[in-house]
């Protein structure tokens, strides 16, 4: 009888543990789950894609420069090389990285475009003590951000470019400091700047590959800027001056981006254009000859255009699931990608581009809004191209019920200890003698 009673409390005991700490005990079983670990606001950048397209094999496509680069806008797809990594006097191309600040600034409401900028003597000296590019502004002149930054789009103002970078950081060389710092937050590694318009500089360099980058990054970050570098002309102060650019006249869907020319270097330009939702970026440096460049640009860009097709497999925002939610106040959540989904294949292979979801059999609440909580693969030709977050759509709080496993235990920790007592009080008693 002893042995009896010892049997049935041990198994009490154990009831009652698994009632009171079900997590310690249950979390045996959930560790094989495929519930993979959640990662807060979780996104790709940079931006870098998995080769997918087939870049122009060597000796099918020549360009007559010393450094070039064609790549696919949307996807950072490299789809033709000519000595890529060849640092490089950067000349104009600086600028970009210039105005890409001044963006960041106004975004982040540091400036205003109609802010008054007062020209210092610094900056005219720079632009007229020099061979280079001007804005023709005067000393202690009053002029709008707004202005100096499309005589820098336009009309590579070397003189707008110290004006601005003064006005932002109070000297140039603060504001050449915070020009590496972003060089090295886009990634950026074969890129050193010395000045905030490029005009010749120990140690000053920058790559076609770097140059690229840069200017996909600006034009993803700030598109509105394309708006000043696809002008053909700027005036000020009755001084009109054309846009170096001359592939913004030809009707090819060129909208940007940056010439740029020293002794040192030769002749640059990095051209981007848009047709039927595909935007190709041509950089091509140290061009022998300024007619070259343009001509060389087009090349690329027309191989691009002609040969690549941008598909976008998964729409930003695109919703999957539901995903099944355990000890959650609600049962369900629905999953939305975080970034588009976009991959370059060759002309006529569209259709061999597939998504797979890589969902959860079920998470586990509490779930906040934002939250990376699976992953979209997408494939070309059946190779893993690229993957995309999905995140919770919604909070999902954690429920005070129990979750129905616990309930049970504690159902039958319950029906147990009233069979005991129902025993304990009906026993036989034995009579004392």
């Amino acid at each position: 009888m002893r042995s009896y009673k010892n049997g049935w409390m041990t198994l009490l005991i154990l009831i009652l543990f698994l009632a009171a700490f079900p997590n310690q005990i249950l979390s045996k079983t959930t560790k094989t789950s495929k519930t993979p670990k959640a990662s807060q606001n979780v996104k790709t950048t940079p931006k870098t894609e998995t080769s997918q397209a087939t870049p122009a094999p060597s000796g099918s496509l020549q360009c007559d420069a010393q450094s070039a680069v064609l790549m696919d806008g949307l996807t950072g797809q490299v789809l033709y090389e000519q000595n890529p990594n060849l640092r490089i006097p950067p000349a104009s191309f600086v600028k970009v990285m210039t105005l890409y600040l001044v963006y960041d600034a106004i975004r982040a409401g540091q400036v205003k475009m109609d802010d008054l900028v007062t020209v210092s003597e610094m900056a005219w000296r720079r632009a007229w003590k020099t061979e280079g590019s001007k804005m023709f502004i005067k000393v202690g002149d009053r002029v709008k951000v707004e202005d100096l930054m499309k005589g820098v789009a336009i009309a590579s103002g070397n003189d707008a470019c110290v004006a601005l970078a003064e006005h932002l950081s109070g000297s140039e060389e603060a504001f050449v400091s915070k020009m590496n710092e972003k060089a090295k937050l886009l990634g950026l590694k074969d890129t050193q700047f010395k000045n905030s318009d490029g005009m010749p500089a120990d140690g000053q360099y920058i790559t076609a590959t770097d140059m690229a980058n840069l200017s996909r990054r600006y034009i993803e970050d700030h598109p509105e800027a394309l708006t000043f570098h696809s002008m053909v002309e700027f005036e000020y102060n009755g001084i009109r001056q054309g846009n170096r650019n001359t592939l913004l006249q030809k009707n090819i869907g060129v909208d940007g981006l940056k010439t740029g020319h020293i002794k040192e270097s030769g002749y640059h330009l990095t051209a981007t254009a848009k047709r039927d939702g595909q935007r190709m970026i041509a950089v091509v440096m140290g061009c022998d000859k300024v007619k070259k460049r343009a001509p060389e640009a087009q090349k690329l860009l027309e191989y691009g255009f002609k040969n690549f097709s941008t598909v976008e497999a998964v729409k930003k925002g695109a919703t999957f699931g539901p995903v099944k939610v355990r000890r959650g106040k609600v049962n369900q959540v629905i999953l939305t990608a975080a970034e588009e989904g976009r991959v370059t294949v060759a002309k006529g292979k569209e259709k061999l581009v597939s998504t797979t979801p890589q969902l959860p059999e079920f998470v586990t609440a509490p779930i906040r809004k934002g939250q990376g909580v699976a992953k979209v693969l997408i494939q070309n030709e059946g190779k893993p191209a690229k993957e995309i977050n999905l995140l919770a759509s919604t909070d999902v709080e954690k429920s005070l019920i129990p979750s129905w496993p616990i309930l049970v235990a504690i159902g039958c920790g319950l029906g147990i200890i009233i069979v005991l007592g129902f025993w304990w009080l009906r026993r036989p008693r034995q009579k004392k003698l």
